[in-house]
């Protein structure tokens, strides 16, 4: 072999990816499969545990699901706020792994639910994003909302300032399903997926020293290619900024943060209950008077209660899927995500 030659196979040898003692993953929903995806491109795959066309909130693990989180050597996960149930099921089933609860970690930026009828008093002013959006303070209503206890309020939820409070409109419809404290849709900010991409891999990394440098590369690759689409899809909807619409529930506000958009509104706070009789009246009365343009259902929910609700108002519909109910599950499927996501958007005004 000539020199050259020995050269070039030791640098192959240093950078291939190496087989033996990769880490089993498990992920929880499809957007952080996609991530983990990613990142151990050309080393190994991780598993889902949740199918994609059922609501986090409540899932009932299969046995095959069960098996896979039990083969777990690390989990990825969005944290307690959208799969309540998991945590427990990691102790349970996959004692040894080793957790890593997205909400939980410094590097994911945050933001609360709003609250109220509508949600004309939540601007962005109150998102975490200082460095894309440079005039918005942080968490401006916390003057207003004292969230002495982060994911947990006082019972009553007793608010100054908010009068749709005072008749619990939004709260008696929902119960069960505390939406105070951190949204944790955090997915849909898409600098979100590029820390994750960078804390998945450092957590690969030290679980498989070996595959380092791939893990490494691998995410340092997809962050800018979701850097990129993020420039992109600001041009995108920079039309979009006006548009007057309200969603499903509110699951889109990270997205609307970094997008410059703003919903009106939800048809429920809450992610798998139906809103009340005056509930749909008030946001019935808020389209007529406000001009909004368009409300987005969901496939996961009851799209009878997007008709209900635009009945006898001049607004239109739109379908909006913020777990890719429709995407084929692999490493592509978070910007095919969020470019849906986009569209949807787009279309509403």
């Amino acid at each position: 072999m000539t020199r050259t030659r020995a050269v070039c196979s030791a640098l192959l040898l240093s950078t291939a990816p190496v087989m033996a003692d990769v880490p089993t993953v498990a992920t929880d929903i499809a957007p952080v499969h996609s991530l983990a995806a990613q990142v151990m491109a050309g080393v190994g795959a991780p598993t889902v545990l949740m199918k994609q066309d059922a609501s986090p909130h409540d899932y009932a693990l299969r046995p095959s699901d069960a098996k896979n989180l039990q083969d777990a050597d690390v989990v990825f996960w969005i944290g307690d706020g959208l799969t309540p149930w998991l945590g427990d099921a990691i102790t349970t089933l996959s004692p040894d792994a080793l957790s890593v609860s997205f909400l939980e970690s410094a590097v994911t930026q945050q933001i609360e639910f709003r609250e109220g009828l509508t949600f004309e008093d939540h601007d962005h002013d109150e998102h975490a994003h200082d460095d894309e959006h440079e005039d918005h303070d942080d968490h401006a209503h916390e003057d207003e909302h004292e969230h002495e206890h982060e994911g947990d309020h006082a019972e009553g939820h007793e608010h100054e300032g908010h009068d749709d409070h005072d008749e619990h409109e939004g709260h008696d419809d929902h119960e069960g399903h505390d939406h105070s404290g951190v949204d944790p849709h955090a997915w849909l900010d898409p600098e979100n997926a590029i820390a994750w991409l960078g804390l998945i891999a450092q957590t690969l990394s030290e679980l498989d020293p070996a595959n380092a440098n791939t893990y490494a590369a691998n995410a340092a690759r997809s962050a800018a290619n979701l850097a990129t689409l993020t420039g992109d899809l600001k041009d995108q909807l920079s039309d979009d900024q006006g548009a007057k619409f309200v969603v499903f529930h509110d699951a889109y506000h990270y997205f609307e943060a970094r997008f410059g958009l703003s919903a009106m509104g939800a048809i429920s706070l809450g992610d798998a209950a139906a809103p009340s009789p005056a509930r749909i009246s008030k946001l019935q009365d808020m389209i007529k008077d406000k001009g909004v343009d368009c409300v987005l259902s969901e496939p996961q929910f009851n799209a009878g209660l997007v008709r209900t609700l635009l009945a006898g108002t001049p607004a239109h519909s739109g379908v909006i899927d913020p777990l890719g109910q429709g995407l084929e599950m692999g490493a592509d499927f978070y910007g095919k995500l969020i470019q849906g996501v986009a569209d949807s958007f787009d279309a509403c005004r």
